[in-house]
């Protein structure tokens, strides 16, 4: 890419992300993309190697290609293992020994988005330094010069066991001895990259499964169903009588669940559930969990009070990751559903999150309504405000200065506004006692962000 060529911001809180065949998801970036990793993840000696894995999204075909090929003009060679979980791909990435691992992957976004994130060579996600590192080459002309001829040329090549290593290892992480035999459980697969991956799993550890939204066609993952609509997940787990229910998003990294009466377990209660059990079995390290200021501060005055300490970060899975790693933590996660059992994965772990759940149900013998209706959850709205270009709310005395005069109105709770750091929009959530009064300020707030951010 030719340095004169009008720089951009590529990287955000969660890789590359945008509408796929549009900048910066094209083709071209793709591959510019893939030519820098190539060079900034390359190690000084002997033949490097870099995995790609995608969830289904008719443009992964696409993308894939185009990162291919830039990695291999840099004398790098790619492991392509198709389909296969965010968190699947930060295990076999590991696993296999490779310097770094590419998702290709918009996760909860509809099927015309696409996304490009990275995992180094111990299955974390790059830091935000590696990322301007590779940002910075596409612009140079340092690769211009870097051209290797004949053999020097990189090849790709297939894996096809990658599903079945991910599958034997989500089942390790089940206790050993433990079976869910006379388990019945509805799975929304979100017709995303686990449509495979966890039925199986719940199947080869006993449990009678029904597998909903399985059928993957390129257009339909995460069209109606998964961890962003549940509302056909809770149905069905009426209509089956079925013990619990397992939402995932597209690319696997989230779960959400359902309990056997139709009420959803959100990303809060899940960690606080785990918590409780970790603790108790003296496994929690630090008795600490790691969060994001969007979990709910019902979920953290429950755990104050049973010994657990709740400390929290901005958005984004991968800074509850640097938090827990900093801390020595082994939980944490998002409120969204995105739990990371530190133990087990780098990542969140959708797959793994439901059997760390459901490990808890079958030791303690309760259900998943018993084990959540411990948990106060202060109500909370969410308002998602569409914008053509995310800006900085501080830079907008009027809104600030509205947001303020609300803060004072609100006798007891919290306001957060924040830019969506994966998509176009303002979110502007309100936690109180009063559902009426906060629903109206998050309203205003929207209304106000409206007037000024176009």
């Amino acid at each position: 890419m030719a340095e004169n060529k009008k720089r951009m911001k590529l990287f955000g809180t969660d890789g590359i992300r945008g509408k796929a065949n549009q900048k910066p998801m094209t083709g071209e970036i793709a591959f510019e993309v893939g030519r820098a990793a190539a060079y900034v993840l390359k190690k000084k000696h002997g033949r490097n190697s870099i995995l790609i894995g995608k969830d289904t999204r008719l443009s992964g075909y696409m993308l894939e290609s185009a990162l291919t090929s830039g990695i291999c003009s840099m004398g790098v060679n790619v492991e392509l293992v198709g389909p296969l979980p965010t968190p699947g791909i930060a295990f076999v990435t590991r696993s296999l020994r490779v310097d770094a691992g590419v998702v290709i992957s918009a996760s909860h976004n509809p099927y015309d988005d696409n996304g490009i994130k990275f995992f180094s060579a111990d299955g974390f996600k790059l830091p935000d330094s590696t990322e301007a590192q590779i940002e910075r080459s596409m612009f140079s002309k340092t690769l211009e010069k870097i051209r290797p001829e004949g053999a020097g040329i990189g090849k790709a090549h297939r894996i096809d066991d990658a599903s079945g290593r991910y599958i034997e290892y989500v089942k390790s992480t089940f206790p050993k001895g433990m079976t869910m035999e006379g388990l019945k459980i509805v799975v929304d697969c979100s017709n995303g990259s686990a449509y495979k991956i966890t039925p199986a799993v719940l199947s080869e550890l006993g449990a009678k499964v029904i597998a909903i939204n399985d059928r993957p066609d390129g257009i339909n993952i995460n069209k109606n169903c998964g961890a962003t609509h549940t509302e056909m997940l809770q149905m069905a787990v009426l209509e089956y009588g079925a013990d619990i229910g397992i939402a995932h998003d597209g690319d696997a990294d989230r779960t959400l669940l359902c309990d056997e009466k139709g009420e959803i377990i959100d990303g809060d209660k899940i960690m606080a559930i785990c918590a409780l059990d970790m603790k108790k079995e003296g496994v929690l390290k630090g008795k600490t969990v790691v969060a994001t200021v969007m979990s709910n501060i019902g979920f953290e005055l429950f755990l104050k009070k049973s010994g657990i300490t709740v400390v929290r970060t901005k958005v984004g899975d991968r800074y509850v990751v640097e938090e827990m790693v900093k801390r020595g933590c082994n939980l944490g996660g998002e409120q969204s559903g995105h739990i990371i059992f530190l133990d087990h994965n780098t990542t969140g772990d959708g797959p793994i999150t439901a059997l760390q759940v459901l490990s808890v149900m079958c030791r303690t013998e309760k259900s998943l309504s018993e084990l959540a209706s411990f948990i106060p959850i202060y109500p909370q709205v969410l308002v998602n405000v569409p914008v053509k270009k995310v800006k900085d709310i501080k830079d907008f005395k009027e809104i600030t200065s509205f947001i303020k005069k609300a803060e004072h109105k609100l006798s007891k709770g919290r306001i957060l506004v924040r830019p969506s750091g994966t998509e176009p929009k303002i979110r502007v959530m309100i936690e109180g006692n009063d559902m009426d009064q906060i629903t109206t300020m998050a309203d205003d707030i929207a209304g106000v962000i409206k007037k000024h951010i176009p």
